[in-house]
């Protein structure tokens, strides 16, 4: 508990190990007694929902959590670190995550 605020995940998980996909279904499932189907089913839609906006150019903001938006990043003529030799980096756009404020209060309480 953190600041009054119970952690949701109830997940057997070791401190300092990452977390996938499938153990934060799981965690869904146990946490709002769910099936894990139907726990998929959620995550899917709402990581779907996500890429979505992403790939519309929308910026997608979840309240004391955090927003994702995309950055686009030009063009430019690099160096290979290995052989020295010039390499020409492509334009790409990449998405970005920003961490809320009250997500980072509660991981630094």
């Amino acid at each position: 508990m953190r600041n009054g605020k119970t952690l949701a995940c109830h997940t057997q998980h070791d401190v300092g190990e990452d977390m996938n996909k499938s153990e934060l279904i799981k965690s869904l499932a146990e946490e709002k007694g769910l099936h894990v189907d139907e726990s998929a089913e959620i995550v899917d839609a709402f990581v779907d929902a996500i890429k979505e906006a992403l790939v519309r150019g929308d910026r997608v903001e979840i309240r004391g959590f955090g927003s994702f938006k995309m950055k686009e990043y030009k063009g430019y003529t690099g160096r290979n670190p290995k052989t020295g030799a010039v390499v020409d980096v492509t334009p790409k756009k990449l998405p970005f995550f920003r961490p809320g404020k009250e997500l980072k209060e509660y991981l630094n309480a």
